[in-house]
């Protein structure tokens, strides 16, 4: 059985890197053979170097000796202890061997670990055979074989550690021999892992490492080992992992507790418990409360919403928001959030949210208050829609009286016996000098009219319509009357009309009746 190290830890001595220490391994690997045999001790040394020698420091019957060897294997013949060593490393771990004169010894491995299978051998002096072996442990027996096999415990645990014993009876005599007590003490693969948790006292939103710490022996540096964390009644914080470290991102005040981890290796399993640890999570008081508003300023234009922001500048965990009115002693809003920032929406402002404000912030460590700020309101509640309102009003207003007007005119002509070819009447809006239209009337309105007797053809036809142009503010304001002509229109009425003939009698009808019925329309095809 080869017990020796792959892959060794440095440890930092005085500033340096110093060397591993070796490792011993047996074979046979027994520690208890015969008088006259022959045990070769092999000193595991990582990066050995091929002409580098090894200095092996011999104890026979209480007196050390040294012995060099160019290799790094030594035969020993005779009871006693040693150890190895090279130029730049410690001296290995001791290993005894005794070479009996017994006829009947027990034979068990240098070292044993928890979770190795124990391998223990009754033997004869000169490989005779045994009939019945007997294996005791602490005065009593645990197993009695008839063919003389050795005892194998699997899976080797602390408890098995004890005091052994085999009993023999040889095949020839039927002779009873007894071995001699030999103690064996299985060894821990590791220790009981430590928690460590840095820092130790963490505060609220920062980031915590949890460091499961342990450590596996030389002869079993190569063993895998898994990991994982554990906090109050068993919640998991993490699946297993070869890592034996654990980054907590962010912690909280809630996340106080218990915290342990467990340290196990796959095949044998073997889990082992650290012992809990106390974490308390340290929160930041609130400071820097400051009250601002959205408009900035504090202005607010009645009907519009106002945004009242409360923020800190320290502070952590939930924190409890609420905001205040200073001049009257009412309490606006309140909100509870994992934020250094919270807002409060008045939704239309008006006359009544006028006053002073302030706010406060509260996280358990002790209540912070803002400055006072003062909020205005500006305006009357709907007084846009109200412009706009009245301006398209206004406009269809001043389209009626417009085309009423132009009616009167058009029955004063004719009453007055006047006869056009043609005769045109514009009619626009009038306009003072650097003055624009008003905002709420969003076109400018040009009513024609057209009419005549038709002296050259048809002397009896007049023709009429309205007309609507759409101007923007500065092409009022600029626009002349010959450009008018350019621009879009659109005729809302136009008729053609004919004069009604004379009666039978050859009387004209009264000014009155003709002022109303002297034309008709004309139908067109």
């Amino acid at each position: 059985m080869l017990l020796w190290a792959s892959l060794l830890v440095l440890a930092p001595v005085s500033g340096q890197i110093a060397a591993p220490k070796p490792v011993i391994s047996l074979h046979p690997p027994w520690t208890v053979v015969f008088k006259g045999e022959t045990v070769t001790l092999t000193c595991h040394v990582p990066h050995l170097r091929a002409a580098e020698y090894i200095t092996w420091h011999l104890s026979y019957f209480g007196k050390d000796l040294l012995h060099k060897t160019p290799g790094n294997t030594l035969k020993v013949h005779d009871s006693g202890r040693f150890r190895c060593q090279t130029k730049d490393s410690p001296p290995s771990d001791s290993v005894r061997l005794i070479f009996s004169s017994d006829w009947l010894i027990l034979q068990a491995p240098h070292t044993v670990f928890e979770g190795d299978t124990l391998v223990l051998r009754c033997q004869v002096k000169g490989r005779q055979k045994l009939i019945t072996v007997k294996y005791s442990w602490n005065g009593k027996v645990i197993s009695v074989s008839n063919q003389g096999q050795d005892l194998l415990i699997p899976q080797a645990s602390l408890n098995n550690s004890g005091h052994y014993q085999c009993i023999g009876f040889l095949e020839r005599d039927h002779y009873v021999y007894k071995s001699s007590t030999r103690i064996i003490k299985i060894q821990e693969l590791f220790p009981y892992p430590k928690l460590q948790v840095t820092p130790s006292q963490p505060t609220e939103g920062s980031s915590v490492n949890l460091s499961c710490q342990t450590q596996l022996p030389l002869e079993r540096s190569d063993t895998l080992l898994y990991f994982t964390f554990f906090r109050d009644r068993g919640v998991m914080l993490s699946d297993w992992s070869r890592s034996p470290e654990l980054q907590i991102t962010t912690i909280w005040r809630e996340d106080s507790g218990s915290y342990w981890c467990t340290a196990a290796t796959a095949i044998p399993s073997i889990q082992k418990h650290s012992l809990p640890l106390q974490v308390h999570v340290q929160g930041v008081p609130v400071s820097g409360v400051l009250l601002e508003t959205q408009p900035q300023g504090g202005q607010a234009l009645a009907g519009e919403p106002l945004v009242l922001v409360c923020s800190v500048a320290e502070g952590t965990g939930d924190i409890a928001f609420s905001w205040h009115r200073e001049d009257t002693g009412e309490h606006v809003g309140r909100k509870q959030q994992r934020s250094q920032r919270a807002e409060l929406e008045i939704p239309a402002v008006g006359g009544s949210h006028m006053g002073r404000y302030y706010c406060t912030a509260d996280n358990g460590h002790g209540l912070a208050r803002s400055g006072a700020l003062n909020v205005t309101v500006t305006g009357t509640p709907g007084n846009r829609s109200g412009l706009i309102a009245a301006g398209a009003t206004g406009g269809l207003l001043s389209i009626l009286l417009l085309a009423v007007a132009l009616w009167m005119y058009h029955q004063h002509q004719r009453k007055s016996g006047g006869r056009f070819l043609e005769n045109t009447t514009r009619s626009t809006p009038t306009i003072g000098p650097g003055e624009a239209p008003h905002s709420g009337c969003p076109a400018l309105v040009e009513l024609q009219q057209l009419y005549g007797n038709g002296y050259l053809e048809e002397e009896n036809l007049a023709y009429s319509e309205i007309r609507i142009i759409q101007l923007g503010q500065e092409e009022a304001a600029s626009t002349s009357r010959t450009s008018l002509e350019n621009k879009h229109t659109s005729v809302i009425y136009s008729a053609v009309k004919t004069q009604l003939p004379e009666d039978s009698a050859g009387e004209v009808r009264s000014q009155d009746e003709d002022a109303i019925e002297n034309y008709e329309n004309v139908q067109f095809a």
